[in-house]
């Protein structure tokens, strides 16, 4: 038999997790250290997955690592796990950032046990949403995540962080009813719960009165809001700005992802006849959502804000590539995903750093740091740069496909006209980039910054290895790429078909 490699990646950190909350006592150097081990395994196990994984043509579309098993006979709900092309990267991904989230929370001493707890718990549901095949699995897992990121914010955030934490969750549920109603009318119309079943059966397969174009809504609505695409994003802003450090980076890196996975997965694999019939509005407001996400980001003073509202802009990006339609732009949306995880996870914990060490948010008040701080400033600097998309950097590999792939598109009309104005979205990411750092690290040393003290070893780690990542990924993308269109591939075969 097998070992069941995706069930230990999935359940470590969440055992992890039981393991400190029985911790006793104000132990907090034990309990930082057990979730770096319950995290870093799964990170290792995702490595090996990921190094093992087959990448030989007759691969595209097959599901490796699987595990199988009936769960609930009645339901035909099956505990179905498995990774293809498009899901291994993000499984590698969540882990990686499992385990960096843990380090960047090492200075965290209020309620340390249950800090960690869901932390962990966060990871687990959020690996979950990536290696489920079973609908009902998938919606589980989806909505787990719900209850850890509502007491991160709501107990160990800043400012309004019980606004945001209910806002979060009323945003979530809101969307999690539609897919829901979307999963339901699935099962209702194929009688299974197998997502790989109901791929590969089609269109052919609905012969309930509901119409397909109405489920592909039901289920799009759901990921739109975690994508989150505009007008549905308004919760983003405020629940990175007052989540803690760590939380943001797991936010930003892996759990808006799930929104496009889901776009991919279900809606566009599932129903690629309405994919297409909806792709021009939804390029549309692709297109909004970079402009305006980018226009209001250069408002922002706060620099955590600035950031959040960054990742609505970048986020319009991935949904352009995936409703183009191309395996070039899905491929490069798919990338886009992977890319702001890590260089928004690095701005993010560069951020938390610049708050914790110099305990101001506030641009207008920062100033001339790079003297003080040169380690942060230039990491810094290294990730707004990747986040402009600055050739050899993992975000120029990723808007390049998306912009190649979208403008070469035959499945939407005006795919140029769009892809063009799109572009204007890079010429602002790059006003707001520059403008950050000019604002928080150059210009006239401010005395009473003096003795702010830089990056200590642990933060240099974990920073250096993100920005080997971004480096690795933009000089050569072929390593993530090659795997994506394993996934990929087969989706735009049935579009295409």
């Amino acid at each position: 038999m097998d070992f069941n490699w995706l069930s230990t990646i999935l359940f470590f950190p969440a055992v992890g997790a039981i393991i400190i909350a029985f911790i006793s006592g104000k132990n907090d150097v034990l309990i930082r250290r057990v979730a770096a081990v319950f995290t870093a395994v799964p990170f290792i196990l995702a490595v090996y997955l990921f190094i093992t994984f087959d990448r030989s043509a007759s691969a595209a579309g097959v599901i490796q690592f699987e595990e199988n098993y009936l769960w609930i006979a009645p339901l035909t709900a099956r505990y179905h796990l498995g990774v293809d092309g498009l899901s291994m990267p993000l499984l590698l991904l969540t882990t990686f950032l499992g385990f960096l989230a843990v380090l960047i929370s090492w200075k965290v001493h209020e309620r340390t046990r249950e800090f960690f707890a869901w932390l962990l718990l966060l990871e687990t549901s959020i690996t979950g949403v990536f290696v489920s095949l079973d609908l009902l699995l998938f919606f589980i897992m989806w909505e787990i995540e719900v209850i850890p990121m509502y007491f991160l914010i709501s107990i160990w955030g800043s400012g309004r962080r019980q606004y945001s934490a209910i806002k979060y969750v009323l945003y979530t549920l809101f969307g999690s009813a539609f897919m829901l109603a979307g999963i339901l009318s699935l099962y209702f119309t194929t009688g299974t719960m197998n997502m790989i079943e109901i791929t590969n059966g089609g269109l052919g397969m609905l012969q309930s009165a509901m119409p397909a174009a109405a489920i592909f809504w039901l289920l799009f609505i759901g990921f739109a809001v975690k994508l989150p695409m505009f007008p549905l994003h308004t919760w983003l802003p405020d629940a990175h700005t007052d989540a803690p450090t760590a939380v943001s980076v797991m936010l930003a890196g892996v759990l808006i992802k799930m929104g496009g996975y889901g776009m991919i997965r279900l809606c566009v694999s599932m129903f690629p006849e309405s994919a297409q019939q909806y792709a021009q509005p939804l390029i549309i407001l692709a297109l909004i959502g970079i402009l305006y996400g980018a226009a209001v980001t250069l408002m922002q003073t706060d620099i955590k804000r600035l950031i959040a509202y960054s990742s609505v802009s970048h986020m319009g990006y991935v949904l352009l590539g995936i409703f183009a339609l191309g395996q070039v732009s899905m491929t490069g949306a798919a990338l886009q995903m992977f890319s702001h995880g890590i260089v928004t996870g690095l701005l993010f914990a560069m951020a938390g750093l610049v708050i914790h060490n110099v305990e101001v948010r506030d641009l207008r008040k920062l100033g001339g740091l790079a003297r003080q701080v040169p380690v942060m400033a230039a990491v810094f600097s290294i990730a707004g740069l990747a986040s402009l998309g600055l050739p050899t950097t993992s975000g120029f590999a990723a808007e390049f496909l998306v912009f190649l792939g979208s403008y070469n598109s035959t499945a939407v009309p005006y795919a140029q006209v769009y892809t063009i104005i799109a572009i204007i979205g890079v010429v602002l990411t790059a006003g707001y980039i520059l403008w950050m750092l000019q604002q928080a690290f150059f210009g006239p040393v401010k005395d009473i910054y003096t003795g702010v003290r830089d990056a200590d070893r642990l933060e240099k780690f974990y920073m250096f290895v993100l920005v080997a990542v971004i480096m690795l990924v933009g000089i050569y993308p072929a390593i993530l790429t090659d795997v994506f269109k394993l996934g990929i591939s087969p989706i735009v075969g049935m579009i295409s078909g």
